[in-house]
């Protein structure tokens, strides 16, 4: 069995309130973004002409002011540059200061 330990913040585990209380807190978080986010899950974007590239680095760098104005981090090492289609540019993109690796699948 676990040893009790002191909670300074956020919401215990189990709490019945726990998920709505969360969902308020980032309700704001799509705000201004100009591409499709599902939160929690993946950023979509055409990035078929320079438009579309530059829309997706700027709502990546909008997650990222986001992020620290809420003190909260990303788990970088889980993100991941999904390219699809057989002309694709493979463009890279950053989330903060470090470079997301593309994934194959």
């Amino acid at each position: 069995m676990s040893k009790w330990r002191t909670v300074i913040s956020g919401i215990p585990q189990g709490s019945v309130l726990g998920r709505a209380l969360f969902n308020i807190f980032v309700s704001n978080m799509d705000s201004g973004i100009e591409c499709t986010l599902r939160k929690f899950a993946k950023l979509c974007g055409v990035a078929d002409m320079l438009e579309g590239r530059d829309a997706i680095q700027r709502d990546l760098d909008r997650l990222e002011r986001w992020v620290h104005a809420n003190s909260m981090k990303f788990n970088k090492a889980k993100c991941k540059v999904l390219h699809v289609g057989s002309h694709n540019s493979k463009h890279n993109y950053r989330l903060g200061g470090e470079w997301i690796e593309s994934s194959p699948e």
